[in-house]
């Protein structure tokens, strides 16, 4: 059946004036948390609804030239799903979206795009999912709970999925926790990356990884940024994920002696995330060594700094 088939009658969705849902970008891992730890960026995607006499869904802007107008966009997707799993009809609207997340660079694109779609229903709905319901329909969609959970609730996110469903913890880290973002031109899928993982991990690399991320988490919950130059060290993914990206190995293993707090693969990659203080580190001497790094390993692309988002979606009047 088709969406159009299955929307209300125009009108139906009135009950709500017109409105944005804006959701940032978020970087997955942090080094040992593979799947689990997520924080969220300050770059966004926005998604304004309007009543409209069918659903449609237009995209605006380069970013998103020759994106998908139906259900196999991430926005349509999660709309659609979040009114089937209320139970309540697809409303007729019109899904404007635009996006400053540069796509299949590991900095949450398809988590913040699946966020948005899924509060934009519930906000037509009225509300009937909230937030946890959210959560648990993006973790689904997305397949992990990492930036599913910083792109919907900010700040940085350590979740797990288990027996008794899905349990998270959201911190706000320090304001002073700065990040620089090493983006290059190239995209990299995924499905590539995680291609190149290995089916098995030594017990030594499997304690290593859980000691790692533990010490992760708490580093995070306790704001002791110190930690983190030895809790984002990996042994899951980072080695194997490294040869697919020129200049990741320096950024990784030299960033704290250039006076940064660490450095992670962002996500699947290839960007790469530098953690610093802002109160104390040379944030220029860092950015002009991480574009001499670039230059070097002849990777086009930017160094962009961010802000560590704590709203994570936000719905607001148009």
């Amino acid at each position: 059946m088709s969406l159009s088939a299955r929307s209300e009658p125009p009108g139906s969705a009135a009950g709500f004036a017109p409105f944005a849902v804006r959701v940032p970008a978020s970087s997955a891992n942090l080094g040992p948390g593979f799947d689990c730890v997520g924080l969220a960026l300050n770059l966004f995607t926005t998604v304004r609804v309007r009543p409209a006499a069918q659903l449609e869904l237009v995209p605006h802007g380069a970013a998103l030239a020759g994106t998908p107008r139906d259900a196999r966009n991430p926005v349509m997707r999660a709309f659609v799903l979040a009114c089937e799993r209320a139970g309540r009809p697809v409303p007729a609207v019109r899904l404007e979206v635009e996006s400053e997340i540069p796509l299949a660079r590991g900095l949450g694109s398809s988590a913040a795009a699946l966020v948005a779609g899924l509060v934009a229903a519930d906000t037509c709905l009225g509300g009937p999912l909230g937030r946890e319901r959210l959560f648990e329909l993006a973790s689904e969609l997305e397949g992990h709970p990492d930036n599913a959970g910083a792109a919907l609730l900010g700040g940085a996110v350590i979740a797990a999925s288990g027996e008794s469903g899905l349990r998270y913890l959201r911190v706000t880290p320090p304001t002073r926790l700065g990040t620089l973002a090493v983006i290059p031109d190239t995209e990299l899928l995924t499905e590539h990356a995680r291609g190149v993982l290995p089916d098995s991990y030594s017990r030594q690399d499997a304690v290593f990884q859980l000691s790692h991320a533990a010490l992760l988490g708490a580093a995070l919950a306790s704001g002791e940024l110190e930690l983190l130059a030895e809790a984002t060290r990996d042994r899951l993914h980072q080695p194997y994920r490294a040869p697919l990206i020129p200049g990741l190995a320096p950024i990784l293993e030299e960033a704290p002696r250039r006076g940064a707090l660490a450095a992670c693969l962002s996500g699947a990659g290839p960007t790469a995330l530098v953690l610093f203080d802002q109160e104390r580190a040379d944030r220029d001497g860092l950015i002009e060594w991480l574009r001499a790094v670039l230059t070097q390993h002849r990777v086009p692309g930017r160094v962009v700094q961010l802000e560590v988002n704590v709203t994570g979606a936000v719905v607001s009047a148009l």
